[in-house]
């Protein structure tokens, strides 16, 4: 039999040898727990409240009919510019089968008081080509604009608004410039005054529920909570289009919009 001290050694030894286990146990749990939330956050699992509260708008904007023909316009007048470009490209943007591009998709009504962060990230215009990059700009109210001059020329940003203030500034060549618009405004026209053939049109929103298509004509609308909205489609030729939509959680709805070509 062991005497009383060594029952003593073994029972102390043995415990030290279960605390450490008993750490290594919870270490590990730790860890687990700390990669599983890792995991969920990049993915967007369970830990996006977001997509269990709210719903998405998706769809396509395409044009019936033949867009009108391209015309060119002279930029002579100015050496440091292209001598030609196509002046319709920009304002009938069409893909296969008749999408529509440059088209403001939108919550025009349904939001209400509800209040949205504004985003610290400035939206951008760029010049180049003796051209405004992209033709048609959306951003929030008093998000920051920058516009980027590119070209080796100076020019006029001019934008026209009826709900906001008017400004009229110079750039020189290689510089950039930074504005804010305050109010919603769809869409402010822009025009260069040095350059009478830049146009372009900046859109201005109180809520971060809108989209401008690309050529294959597609917007998607998410993290919409649920409600009915009017949803507003609009073209700088075509005037605006609108359909009503009921949003619940968790739910993904499809919505087109088809637009009329001039004399179709």
């Amino acid at each position: 039999m062991m005497s009383k001290s060594k029952v003593k050694e073994f029972v102390f030894s043995v415990s030290e040898q279960l605390l450490v286990l008993l750490k290594v146990s919870v270490c590990a749990l730790v860890s687990l727990h700390v990669s599983s939330v890792g995991v969920a956050a990049r993915s967007g699992a369970p830990a996006d409240v977001k997509s269990q509260t709210s719903g998405s708008l998706m769809g396509k904007v395409k044009l019936e009919g033949q867009p009108p023909k391209l015309t060119h316009m002279n930029m002579a007048s100015d050496p440091s510019c292209p001598k030609s470009a196509s002046s319709s490209n920009d304002e009938f943007v069409v893909g296969n089968n008749g999408t529509l591009g440059n088209v403001v998709v939108y919550v025009s009504e349904g939001l209400e008081n509800r209040t949205f962060d504004v985003p610290t990230e400035p939206a951008v215009v760029e010049q180049k080509g003796c051209m405004y990059q992209p033709h048609v700009l959306a951003l929030r109210a008093n998000q920051k604009m920058q516009v980027v001059n590119h070209d080796t020329t100076m020019h006029n940003i001019h934008p026209l608004p009826t709900n906001n203030r008017e400004w009229n500034k110079a750039e020189p060549a290689g510089t950039t410039l930074e504005e804010t618009f305050t109010r919603e405004e769809v869409a402010i026209p822009v025009k260069c005054n040095v350059h009478p053939w830049m146009r372009s049109y900046i859109a201005v929103f109180k809520h971060p529920f809108f989209a401008v298509t690309s050529k294959d004509g597609s917007f998607d609308l998410r993290n919409l909570p649920p409600g009915n909205y009017t949803i507003q489609a609009w073209h700088e030729k075509l005037g605006s289009l609108k359909q009503n939509v009921n949003i619940t959680a968790g739910q993904s709805k499809a919505l087109d919009f088809v637009f009329k070509a001039p004399g179709h």
